[in-house]
Order: C-alpha cells, then structure tokens, then sequence
C-alpha cells in the first residue's frame, strides 16, 4: 500500500527538528529513544585548535587520544587495547595464517563464558591475488576460486583465543549483519558472474553463518530470495520480520532494499537457506518530501532533520541474469544514494549509512546517517557530514562506515574517509568525539596512509569494543572506564 502525501504530512509533523550543521563535524537529531549527536563547535575546535593529535570535543566523551607508543592505536587516557587476530601473525585451529581485510563483525554470547565473534574478511577477485586468503575448509567452500569468506574468534576467560573458518569461497564479504536468532549474514559486496574474474559461480549473495553450530555451516547456499547486487549490509526487524539491506555502488549510485518474507514463513537458524530463490518480494525504496515530490537522491537533503517518505518498488529480476538491479529502474522509479554502507538496527528501526557523495552524486558530502521507520515508513536525516576540508589534519571526521548502537548511550562510528581515520562516538544530546585513531601507517613517512576501522560492535556484556583495521587484518579488543553518557552532555 502506498503512503499517500497527506499520511506523509501528518506523521512529518510528529518528528522533532533537526540540528543546524555546523563547520565540517557532524549534526545527529535526537530520535525518539535514541541516540543524538553533535558538536556544534567551528571547525577549527573540531580540528584540535592547532594541538595535534590530543583534542577531544567541548568536554564531551574520554578526553583526548594519548599517541600510541607501539604505533597502533591512540586511546584516551585509562583505556587499552588487546590485539585479538593479526593477519599473517596469529593462526587459526588449522594452522593457516589469520586472513587478511578484515571488515563487518558482530560479537554472540558463546558457552561457557566465551564471546564468539564472526569476522569477515573483505578480499575481492581470485585467491592468487592475496598473500593469505580465507582457507578452504572441506566442507566449507561455495567457490573454490574466491578468496573471501568469514572466520570464527572465539575468546575465552584469562585471553585465550581461538579462530576457525565459518565460510569460504566466497567473495569481497564486507559489512553484513546479525540477525535476532544469533546468526550472522555474511554479503558480497560484488557482481562477479561464474567466468568473471576467475570465478566459477555466480557471487554478489548474502549467506547465513551460525558462529555456535559448525555443521550447521556445510555446503553452503546463498540466500538467492535476498538479490544478487553488491551487498553491504544487512538488518532483521525482529517485529515484522522484513530484512532491510543496504547496496555500495555506482553508475548508477546503489540502493535500499527491503525483503518480505512469503506468508507464513519463519524466521529462525538456518530457515533462510530453506527458502526458494524467488521467495517473498524484494523491493527498492522511492522517497519523496513533505510536499509529494520525488526525492531522485539521498544526497539532496543538507539539513539533518530531513523526513523523507518512503514508498518501495519491487525488483523485477532479483538474481541480475542480465541487468544488474539497479539497473533495472529508470530515472523516477526509485532513490538512489552513494555508498550506502553501514546499519544497525536500535530504536524499532535500521540506521543507515551513506558514507560520502562526490561528483557521481547531486551534491557532496562527507557522510550521512539515516533513520527509517518502518511503523511510520519514514526516513530521517540524523548525522550529515560537511565536505572535510583538510582530511590529513586530525579532529574532523569524516566517511562513516560500520555503526554499532552503544550500550552507554548514542552511535559508535567506524571511519572509512581519507587521511587521518578514528573510532568515534556521537552522544545522545548531538555532540560527537573520538574514541581511538589509527597510528598504523602502511604508507611511507613522506606518505602516510592510514587503514580504515571496520567491524565496530560491542562484547554482549558491554565491557569490550572490538575493532578492526582493515589492512593488513588486525581485531582489536578496547577496554577502558566507559560511561553512560547523561542527556544534555
């Protein structure tokens, strides 16, 4: 059923005002039961004022980041960190080497104590053309030609650490997802077709993984139901029963995407490898503003605050024979978005990331938080970014990627932008600041260049954060004095 224009009107006037952007730092809303966030400082205060790299934003948050001295990672004063896995250091049950590119990662109460953590391993195109891919576990691999899959870290009391593969043989698995029935969707973010890049079966599908079951893990099937596009993320709205995801692509910019599951069906471990490849509807959304007009990209909106409504277009061909998905739409049909990439889902509803807009987009940006609303099927603007004017300078933040809703109040962000890249946090009362800085320079003095976070999500006691730096692959474990944060700090 569509959400006509005088439906629109009358639940846009039900959600509060947004916050002014302010220099190149973020603006969160506050959202009903959530979050917030912003500093609302200049740009030169969220640059540090000139002091380097120890600054932190109007009082709010841990103070500022202390240099590491092992050159890994800067934390604020009475924190530390743990490396869990490091690529080509540590090895799994089997004895291969960790593999590399470590991306989107969510953290399960394991038995006996334990924290099971499913890690993907974002590495694209044909297992030659990396140094340590995911191993082929018998029993295990979809494509014995595709370097990607995920990996199970299972830490135990007093530090101890094991690791085995969860799948392989899959290819580019990037953000992903958990679900309600503690499984984690691993989703390749890639179109590659059997032939393509060395490949021998068709990839760009989402897979379910089940961290405490390992047969559960056999002979792996894609969820064909989900599409097959370039996959980011994934989230489950554990109340209706939709999975929402989230497209990184351009030429034309990606999409959001909601799946419904057929009548009667039920969620549940390992019921989506049950489903047949056409089953239940998938659907692109087409947004448009108070006035009914049609909204052609998220880009468009510059204020946070922005409530969009939202209609949603079924797919025509989810599997992409012969035209990848979004592809398949005309200027109109749909809303499209650069680099949507990120979601969490808190609050009764996803948050939704689009990381940056450049020149493929109606206007720039530095990254944009979203809120949707499935009981209202509205979308809200909460987190805009400004263009970083100095990505080398530490203090403004810029390319959100991975989110994780934290157990203290407000977002934890995982930066994916240029030059400098942090972990950064964004209260309930609209103020952001940092949580940790990458040191690890994989570049050259004259140089540096910086690895993206990945992976942010918190233990299921909310004592430890885990981490990622991408490249080369390393899991970090952050502990420290966390506080929740009170409304109006």
């Amino acid at each position: 059923m569509s959400l006509t224009r005088r439906d629109f009107a009358s639940r846009s006037a039900l959600t509060g005002a947004g916050v002014v952007l302010a220099g190149s730092v973020g603006a969160l809303a506050t959202a009903p039961q959530a979050l917030a966030s912003t500093d609302t400082g200049s740009a030169e205060e969220a640059r540090g004022q000139g002091h380097g790299h120890g600054h932190h934003h109007g009082g709010v948050g841990y103070g500022p980041l202390v240099p590491d001295p092992d050159g890994i990672l800067a934390l604020p004063a009475g924190f530390r960190y743990e490396i869990v896995t490091y690529c080509g250091r540590t090895k799994l049950e089997t004895g291969e080497y960790t593999p590399s590119n470590h991306d989107g990662t969510a953290a399960f109460e394991g038995p006996r104590g334990t924290t099971l953590l499913v890690n993907n391993h974002e590495l694209a195109g044909p297992r030659t053309k990396w140094d340590h891919p995911v191993p082929l576990t018998e029993g295990l691999v979809y494509d014995p030609a595709a370097a990607g899959g995920c990996t199970v870290v299972e830490v135990r009391r007093g530090g101890h650490v094991a690791e085995w593969v969860g799948i392989a043989g899959t290819a580019t698995n990037c953000a992903g997802g958990s679900t309600p029935w503690g499984t984690w969707l691993t989703c390749e973010e890639t179109e590659d077709k059997a032939g393509k890049n060395g490949m021998t079966k068709d990839h760009g599908y989402v897979f379910e993984v089940d961290p405490e079951d390992r047969r559960a893990n056999r002979n792996p099937k894609p969820v064909k139901a989900l599409g097959r596009y370039a996959h980011e993320a994934v989230v489950v709205d554990p109340k209706r029963g939709h999975l929402y995801l989230t497209e990184d692509a351009s030429g034309p910019n990606g999409l959001f995407y909601r799946w419904t599951p057929p009548e009667g069906f039920r969620h549940g471990r390992g019921r989506l490898r049950t489903l047949a490849d056409d089953a239940g509807v998938l659907e692109a959304f087409k947004c448009f503003d108070s006035g009914g007009k049609f909204v052609d990209d998220l880009s468009r909106a510059t204020k946070t605050g922005t409530v969009y409504g939202v209609d949603w277009v079924e797919v025509p061909d989810r599997d992409a024979r012969t035209t990848s998905v979004r592809k398949q739409f005309t200027d109109g049909q749909v809303t499209r978005a650069r680099k949507l990439e990120g979601m969490w889902w808190a609050d009764g509803g996803a948050y939704v990331v689009s990381s940056f807009a450049r020149d493929e987009s109606p206007r720039p940006h530095d990254g944009q938080v979203w809120f949707y609303d499935p009981k209202r099927r509205t979308l809200t603007l909460k987190v805009l970014l400004g263009v970083n004017p100095d990505p080398s300078a530490d203090g403004a933040f810029d390319g959100p990627d991975n989110i994780t809703v934290s157990p203290y109040g407000g977002l934890v962000i995982a930066e994916d932008g240029d030059g400098v890249q942090h972990l950064f946090g964004a209260t309930d009362s609209g103020r952001t600041y940092p949580i940790a800085r990458n040191e690890l320079n994989i570049g050259s003095e004259e140089e540096p260049e910086y690895s993206e976070f990945t992976g942010v999500t918190f233990s299921p006691d909310g004592r430890t954060l885990y981490a990622n730096i991408q490249t080369p692959g390393i899991m970090l474990a952050i502990t420290g004095p966390w506080k929740r944060h009170k409304r109006g700090n």
